[in-house]
């Protein structure tokens, strides 16, 4: 999927791993606060959204968490362009999410055309080739036969396997485990094939500019716990600087106080 960002868009902000839950009140009244007042004119959201998403028809629940979650999204797209791309807790996320928050799925990886630079987006879980027993598992779930099978389960049976799949994650951050990054040279050669010199992920949890040689570089976002001490929580931010050929522009990462405190100011 390519993306040409319209002549009106100014300034881009790019979130990733909220993990939204209801458990996780801080985080999801900042969240909430953030989109109501960023100055942004797109956000794009590159996976992990969700701490899980059993599928669509959870918005049907009367009063529930996701359907909650969703009226916070249409909000917001009333006023911004809203674009959400699958990660690998929420990658059920189907068309009925999309028309009730009216957002845009992206495909994964997207290039965003912006600025006069081309944006590789990706949640980044495909890239991590080390975490070997991950991608068989990624493997496995994205395909249509796992997933017509498990949406065929009744919800209150899929919800008691998201949770079990929770708990093992969890587990899992308990233990002396080392995560797995992205592939530099996976990276690279994705970048190339795509002919761009910039990637924006997530999923790593390890905010940082890596330059991965003279002309490429990937941007890793922020995940989000507001209840972390320190709490963590940013927002990557594009804002153009010039315009005509050459465009340029800044990369800014700010707290979503500060994003809120922009348009407020």
């Amino acid at each position: 999927m390519e993306l040409h960002a319209p002549s009106r868009w100014q300034c881009i902000d790019f979130i990733s791993d909220l993990h939204l839950q209801a458990s996780e009140s801080a985080t999801v009244l900042a969240w909430q606060r953030y989109l109501r007042g960023t100055v942004a004119d797109a956000v794009f959201i590159l996976g992990d959204l969700f701490e899980v998403w059993v599928g669509d028809d959870t918005l049907a629940q009367s009063g529930s968490f996701e359907a909650q979650c969703a009226n916070t999204l249409s909000s917001t797209a009333n006023r911004l362009d809203l674009y959400i791309l699958h990660g690998n807790r929420d990658f059920l996320m189907g068309p009925a999410l999309a028309a009730a928050c009216n957002c845009t799925l992206l495909d994964d990886p997207t290039l965003l055309s912006f600025a006069g630079e081309r944006w590789l987006l990706t949640h980044g879980d495909a890239l991590c080739l080390s975490d070997t027993d991950y991608l068989r598992f990624r493997t496995l779930v994205r395909s249509a036969q796992w997933q017509q099978d498990f949406m065929s389960k009744p919800l209150a049976e899929r919800t008691a396997v998201a949770h079990s799949l929770r708990a093992q994650s969890e587990a899992r951050k308990r233990s002396t485990t080392v995560y797995a990054d992205v592939d530099v040279s996976a990276a690279n050669s994705l970048l190339q094939a795509q002919g761009a010199r910039h990637m924006i992920h997530g999923h790593t949890h390890r905010p940082a500019t890596h330059h991965l040689d003279t002309e490429r570089e990937r941007l890793v976002l922020s995940d989000w716990d507001l209840s972390a001490q320190p709490p963590r929580a940013d927002v990557l931010r594009l804002r153009l600087s010039g315009s005509g050929d050459g465009e340029r522009y800044t990369v800014e990462r700010i707290p979503p106080s500060m994003a809120v405190g922009q348009a407020q100011g």
